[in-house]
């Protein structure tokens, strides 16, 4: 029984070297695995940053004529604004001269009728 147990030993013993023996073998095909790995990353982050620049500087030109056109119709609105602007206040130039005119007459009336009533009262 004994040497049952060391032959057992020995054969579990056996196995165990040789995965080790295997080791380096599966180390290197790791290393290759990684560095492949690396290689493939690099070049992914590389594109991806390419794109990100390309859509960064369409983003940009895009921006750019959004803000030109903004300024043109902002241009426009206030040329027109002002014209209205302009038209409201000469309505209101005119109202104004209406009412002034009114206000003369009415003030030439009152007068006319205080000197109506002095004559009368003398």
């Amino acid at each position: 029984m004994a040497s049952r147990d060391l032959t057992d030993r020995v054969e579990v013993l056996e196995q165990k070297v040789t995965a080790l023996e295997e080791l380096p073998a599966r180390m290197s095909a790791l290393e290759t695995q990684i560095v492949q790995l690396r290689g493939e990353m690099r070049g992914e982050f590389s594109t991806v940053r390419q794109e990100l620049r390309s859509l960064g500087e369409d983003l940009r030109g895009e921006m750019r004529g959004l803000g030109e056109e903004l300024r043109g119709e902002m241009g426009s609105l206030e040329g027109r604004l002002r014209q209205e602007m302009r038209e409201l206040n000469d309505q209101t130039l005119a109202q104004m001269r209406v009412l002034h005119e009114e206000v003369i007459d009415r003030i030439g009336k009152l007068d006319e009728g205080r000197r109506g009533s002095r004559k009368r009262g003398r």
